[in-house]
């Protein structure tokens, strides 16, 4: 889940504690836009396609996609574009940041070259001196102490090197382990589904005969209330069409007309949610075109048909889903 952020409106001087949404990537993991804390929010007079969306990077895959701009509607009227880091340099910037500690790599490279230069050149400084000696005596002397220092030298020297790698290879008994693949070729663990918990049991859902649009708007509150939400209440932000109603973490629309919900209704319904940090549900009187339920289903929103006895049924697995696990 994202770090709420505090936002203070520029216009009323309200501050509201927000959260960015989390996307699924197609690697199955949630990707997430960092917001900027040092930035202001701007107000957002009118929507450009440009403007509207930002590339946020998978941490799991590394896939760059666009996904929507963060933006924050304020009680006020003002519709707020929360400003997000840019990925791009924050990348180059850990890099660098990583390059450089493993700046000490040069001296561990440099070491043994230094070790390997010196322990030829003390014996050669040694050897000519001893055996160039005026007298015999000094001469042995001196041969004698340079030889016995360079081959205790050596020897101390390789001795620990070779004993350490032997060590080693003993120690972990395997020969010298491949490089490993790479990050993108590995399944997140995100992307692995994790077994389902037993469903909360619950009481049979007690339906309202539709007759109205105000018994549409009814049964689907029950609905959500029966699903476990609860203060739901009339949306702050009306949709293009039909009724919205709103609960804590969650979004939803009625349609009671004849008129089968279109993808623009779809569309309409993620991107407010998105704005609330909540997510979303559609129920329809008239059931969905098939653009439209497609792209239910790649937005995760749970689709619902209202019968005339008042009792929504599920149109996708996103709408099954939510029947078995509720707000859990």
């Amino acid at each position: 889940m994202s770090e709420s952020v505090p936002v203070r409106c520029p216009a009323c001087r309200r501050e509201h504690v927000y959260a960015a949404p989390s996307y699924p990537c197609v690697c199955g993991a949630p990707v997430a836009p960092v917001l900027d804390r040092s930035a202001l929010p701007e107000p957002v007079t009118h929507h450009t396609w440009d403007e509207g969306w930002v590339t946020i990077h998978c941490e799991a895959c590394g896939r760059a996609d666009h996904w929507p701009r963060p933006e924050l509607g304020c009680p006020c009227g003002v519709l707020l574009r929360v400003p997000v880091t840019e990925q791009g340099a924050d990348d180059e910037a850990e890099a660098v940041g990583s390059k450089g500690p493993h700046s000490s790599g040069a001296d561990t490279s440099r070491s043994p070259g230094a070790d390997t230069s010196r322990s030829p050149g003390a014996g050669t400084s040694h050897s000519p001196g001893s055996d160039t000696g005026e007298s015999p005596e000094g001469g042995s002397h001196e041969g004698s102490h340079g030889g016995s220092y360079e081959a205790s030298h050596e020897g101390s020297h390789e001795g620990s090197r070779e004993g350490s790698y032997e060590g080693s290879r003993e120690h972990s008994g395997s020969p010298p382990r491949k490089p490993r693949a790479g990050r993108a070729n590995r399944l997140p663990a995100a992307a692995i589904p994790l077994p389902r918990t037993a469903p909360v049991p619950r009481p049979a859902f007690q339906p309202v005969v539709i007759r109205t649009a105000r018994d549409a708007v009814t049964a689907a509150a029950l609905y959500l209330r029966w699903l476990g939400y609860r203060d739901i209440r009339r949306a702050d932000q009306r949709p293009p069409s039909g009724i919205g109603l709103a609960a804590r973490g969650i979004l939803a629309q009625v349609d009671p007309t004849v008129r089968p919900a279109s993808l623009r209704d779809v569309e309409c319904l993620w991107l407010t949610a998105m704005t609330e940090s909540a997510g979303c549900v559609y129920f329809s009187l008239a059931g969905y075109e098939e653009d439209a339920r497609a792209c239910a289903d790649s937005l995760g929103i749970p689709l619902f048909v209202l019968d005339l006895t008042g009792t929504p049924q599920p149109v996708n697995s996103l709408a099954d889903d939510l029947i078995a696990t509720g707000t859990e």
